[in-house]
């Protein structure tokens, strides 16, 4: 019976390979666009416009604090009755999108924050302005923050997109769905889906563990 079941699911292999390759899409776009957004409004939270400030901060708060699955439906089922209509793809990129650039904004906040002071008081004495401070001497040093536990994000960020086949994607996790109904045996299916999203997020970790590694072993010969 097992040997049936595992016939049946190396079948329908090329479906999961194409479900794969749509949450590498979805995830990939998302991760790009959300990053330079995460940045820029990491950047304004940090500046001296209060207005921006509080507007970025109130929206990062409620996306933080409202479950994705719920930001995915209002986009995809409530946009359209205000003439918005999405399909299915677009609306799973924007969802993903958005969610992204909060969470990494915060990253680049606490990234921001890290830098002492003194650094920039001494840029603020030499004349710099503000975007010369950024790009010059605070920037620089809080990359250094940012790059492990923004790559840990990327990760968290993967996993989450399997939410988007509730609205119809056909990522990997649809594809488990739906091939669930024809091969009865869970354990089998959504192993196999588990190993793929196992397989695109297993390089990401090992590259955020390396980056914190390098992190620690930096900020530990700079005490010594």
């Amino acid at each position: 019976m097992w040997g049936f079941y595992i016939e049946q699911l190396m079948h329908s292999l090329p479906f999961f390979l194409k479900g794969l390759w749509m949450t590498i899409a979805v995830s990939g776009i998302s991760l790009v666009v959300g990053t330079l957004l995460g940045f820029l409004w990491g950047i304004i939270r940090s500046s001296q416009n209060r207005t921006l400030k509080a507007l970025v901060g109130a929206w990062v708060d409620i996306i933080r604090g409202t479950p994705f699955l719920v930001q995915v439906f209002i986009i995809f089922f409530i946009l359209p009755e205000f003439g918005i209509q999405l399909e299915a793809f677009p609306a799973a990129v924007i969802a993903l999108t958005n969610l992204a650039a909060c969470f990494i904004c915060e990253i680049v906040v606490a990234g921001i924050q890290a830098v002492p002071w003194g650094q920039r008081e001494a840029a603020i004495s030499t004349g710099l302005n503000w975007y010369q401070q950024l790009r010059n001497v605070i920037m620089p040093q809080a990359m250094r923050v940012i790059l492990p536990p923004l790559v840990g994000q990327y990760v968290l960020l993967i996993k989450d997109s399997s939410v988007v086949s509730a609205i119809g994607v056909v990522d990997v996790t649809r594809v488990g769905w739906l091939t669930v109904q024809r091969v009865p045996q869970g354990l089998l299916v959504f192993g196999l889906v588990a190993l793929l999203y196992f397989i695109i997020c297993y390089p990401l970790i090992q590259l955020s563990n390396s980056l914190e590694k390098r992190m620690s072993s930096g900020y530990t010969r700079g005490k010594v």
